[in-house]
């Protein structure tokens, strides 16, 4: 019998996921989560769980190694992950890294990586551990685990979304995307200004939300939570997945930075597709039982300075994630990011 042979583009990335981690997600021992969620979950000690996060960056796919400097790539290989780790509720503890460097790498390159690594080490209190290092005969490749606790109570997932329950973000969307335009224009207009600079910044140094993460975990009514890696396009799917709901979103209220709003106009982009498809911004995305909202987001903006932005609507239309406009139902031109779409 002939045929074509189905290929890891035909699935995706997320479908190739949900292929193979069947087998693997049944019969776990109690108490243990695993593929499904920002990071695994184990039983440790007393009331505190702990958390395993793991994330691989390759050159050419994830960074361009002649874009970014060995800093940034050091700063950011770990922020990731730390991401993941505030998207639970948790605090991050130890790292392991493992690093495949090709032939003839200068050793002050390697130098500046780990310096980028240690300055957002010494802000977040983790501690390498160990690793693994070998010869890459291509780029570079850098894979990070990160372990972190967090106590029972305090725990969050992506499965516990309820149909009511506003849908809100901690940051402003596609400033990564932004940036990453930016980088990959093929011509520059000149030198880059403050809004270009703001930009590469946040895609270069994405920012993760460990401390409104700890802060919202231990708040009620917050219920699923995500961070914002591929894009909420696809960051909702995930919800919506895990908690059998659908999800409606407001284009209008997106929050979006200043200096996106004046990039989009001077390179004519569309805000509203670089915000919602746009990843890499590792701010948090989050249910919360609506009439718990408006006393969270007080609390919100008295502890941060800056306003926890509701951007949707959980709803019983299981499977759907629908996009409005001042309540007219569009189409958005890009969804979120999958690596093998």
């Amino acid at each position: 019998m002939s045929g074509k042979k189905l290929t890891i583009n035909d699935l995706g990335e997320f479908g190739f996921i949900a292929r193979f981690s069947r087998c693997f997600t049944r019969n776990l021992p109690g108490g243990v989560l695993g593929i499904g969620d920002d990071c695994a979950v184990l039983p440790w000690k007393g009331d505190l769980k702990l958390l395993v996060t793991t994330d691989l960056l390759v050159d050419g796919v994830h960074f361009l190694s002649e874009k970014i400097s060995p800093q940034d790539l050091g700063y950011k290989a770990l922020a990731v992950n730390l991401s993941d780790i505030a998207a639970m509720g948790g605090r991050p503890r130890w790292a392991f890294l493992s690093i495949a460097i090709p032939p003839g790498t200068r050793i002050d390159w390697l130098d500046d990586f780990f310096r980028g690594w240690r300055q957002l080490e010494k802000k977040t209190g983790v501690r390498l551990l160990g690793g693994d290092t070998t010869r890459s005969k291509a780029g570079f490749v850098v894979n990070v685990a990160v372990l972190g606790e967090v106590r029972a109570k305090n725990l969050k997932l992506r499965s516990t979304a309820r149909p009511g329950d506003v849908v809100t973000v901690t940051g402003t969307l596609g400033d990564s995307e932004g940036g990453l335009r930016l980088i990959l224009r093929e011509s520059e207009n000149g030198r880059p200004g403050p809004e270009e600079k703001f930009l590469l910044r946040r895609h270069y140094r994405p920012h993760p939300h460990l401390e409104e993460g700890q802060f919202l975990s231990s708040q009620p009514g917050v219920r699923a939570m995500i961070d914002v890696s591929d894009g909420i396009d696809s960051d909702l799917r995930r919800i919506i997945e895990r908690s059998g709901c659908g999800i409606e979103v407001y284009l209008e209220k997106l929050p979006v930075s200043p200096a996106l709003e004046k990039c989009c106009a001077k390179y004519g982009w569309n805000l509203e597709e670089v915000a919602a498809a746009g990843g890499e911004d590792y701010c948090l995305l989050l249910t919360v039982a609506p009439e718990k909202f408006p006393e969270l987001a007080g609390k919100f903006y008295r502890r941060f300075k800056r306003q926890l932005a509701a951007i949707g609507r959980v709803t019983d239309r299981k499977n759907q994630l629908i996009y409005l406009r001042h309540q007219k139902p569009v189409t958005p031109g890009k969804t979120g990011f999958d690596h093998f779409k």
